[in-house]
C-alpha cells in the first residue's frame, strides 16, 4: 500500500516519553513533523483503558500508531481501532530488544521470524485503509547483516510493506540492557544505505545515532526520512527548525516564550481535567537546553514543594 504521509522528518516513537502531552507539545513546535506514539502493545489495547492509550487530539496530526505484538489477528483488530481513532498509519515495533517485549515474542525477537511478520503485516493491511509500515534493527545476536536484513526485508515488502524504518544498529537480544542496545552495538549506517541502493523501490527511513538537523539533512541524500529519537526528546527545540529547513516552510519560527504561551492553555485545561503539570513539563525541560539559566527552569518546574499555580506564573515570567 504506498504511504501518502511524508517522512522526511519523523520523532521517534519512545516509551514512556511519546505520550499525548509530549505529542501535543512537540507539535507547537513543529507542524510537519511525522509523531509517534510510544509502543502499544495489542493487549493494552484489546484487555486495557483503550481511551487512554489512544485518545488522540486532533492538533497532533500526523500521527503513527505503533503497536507490539505477534499475533497477525490481534494486531488485525488493533490496526482497525486504531483507524477509528483517527491515526494516520499503523507502524509496527521490530526493534524494542527488551526483555519484557522478548518474553511477550514481539520487538526484534521477530527479525527471525519474517514469515510472521508478513503474515501481521498482511493481516492489518487487510483491515485498514492506512499505512502499516515497519521499524527494525539491521539483525540481531550473530547475523550477518547483509544476508539476514536482506531475507527479512524482501519477505516483508512481499506481504505489503513499503515502508521500513531503520534502526542501523543491530539488536543485542541477551547480555545487553535496552539502554546498551541503543549505545554499544556499532552504527552502520553503510548497511542501511546499501538497503536503500537494492531496495529502491521502498522507502527507507534511517534512525539511530542523528544528533543534530545538520547530521539530518546529510543523511536525506542517500534515504528518503530520517527519524530521531533522545535528541528531539533532550533538545526539543531542535524541531523548531525542522518545517523550515526539511520541509522548506516559510512559517517563521517559534521563540521559546511563544510556544509555552501556547502550551499554557492546554496545561490549565488538562489540570482541570485532574492531570497533574508535572506529567506535562516533564516533557518541556529540555526546551531551554544550552540557554543560559536552564538549570534554574529545570529546578523549579521540577520541585515538588512549588504550586503547580506558581510554576505556570513562573513559565508565563520568562522572556
Amino acid at each position: 500500500m504506498p504511504n501518502p504521509l511524508s517522512h522526511l522528518f519523523c520523532v521517534a516513537p519512545m516509551i514512556d516519553w511519546t505520550d499525548k502531552h509530549c505529542r501535543y507539545f512537540h507539535r507547537l513546535l513543529s507542524q510537519h513533523a511525522l509523531l509517534y506514539t510510544e509502543m502499544i502493545t495489542t493487549g493494552a489495547i484489546l484487555f486495557g483503558d483503550r481511551e487512554r492509550f489512544l485518545s488522540v487530539n486532533p492538533v497532533e496530526h500526523p500521527i503513527a500508531l505503533q503497536l507490539g505484538g505477534a499475533d497477525p489477528k490481534a494486531l488485525a483488530e488493533c490496526a482497525s481501532i486504531g483507524e477509528s481513532y483517527g491515526y494516520d498509519e499503523i507502524n509496527m515495533n521490530v526493534g524494542c530488544p527488551s526483555d519484557r517485549v522478548q518474553s511477550g515474542k514481539f520487538g526484534a525477537c521477530l527479525m527471525a521470524e519474517p514469515n510472521l511478520v508478513g503474515d501481521c503485516i498482511a493481516a492489518m493491511q487487510a483491515k485498514v485503509k492506512i499505512p502499516v509500515t515497519v521499524k527494525t534493527r539491521i539483525g540481531i545476536d550473530d547475523s550477518a547483516e547483509k544476508d539476514f536484513l536482506w531475507r527479512f526485508i524482501e519477505i516483508v515488502k512481499t506481504a505489503g510493506c513499503q515502508t521500513f524504518i531503520i534502526h542501523a544498529r543491530k539488536a543485542w537480544l541477551k547480555g545487553l540492557s535496552p539502554k546498551e542496545n541503543r549505545e554499544i552495538p556499532p552504527l552502520r549506517y553503510e548497511i542501511a544505505a546499501a538497503l536503500k541502493k537494492d531496495f529502491s523501490d521502498l522507502e527507507i527511513i534511517l534512525n539511530g545515532g542523528i544528533l543534530t538537523l545538520e547530521e539530518g539533512l546529510q543523511h536525506l541524500e542517500s534515504f528518503d526520512g530520517i527519524m530521531l529519537g533522545r535528541a528531539a526528546y533532550h533538545n526539543p527545540y531542535l524541531l523548531s527548525e525542522v518545517d523550515a529547513k526539511i520541509f522548506a516552510s516559510s512559517t517563521p519560527q517559534k521563540t521559546r516564550q511563544e510556544i509555552i504561551h501556547k502550551l499554557i492553555p492546554y496545561c490549565e485545561q488538562q489540570m482541570q481535567q485532574g492531570t497533574p503539570l508535572h506529567a506535562i513539563t516533564r516533557h518541556i525541560l529540555g526546551l531551554w537546553h544550552g540557554e543560559p539559566g536552564a538549570r534554574k527552569i529545570r529546578q523549579v518546574l521540577s520541585d515538588h514543594k512549588i504550586s503547580e499555580t506558581e510554576k505556570l506564573s513562573f513559565l508565563l515570567s520568562l522572556n
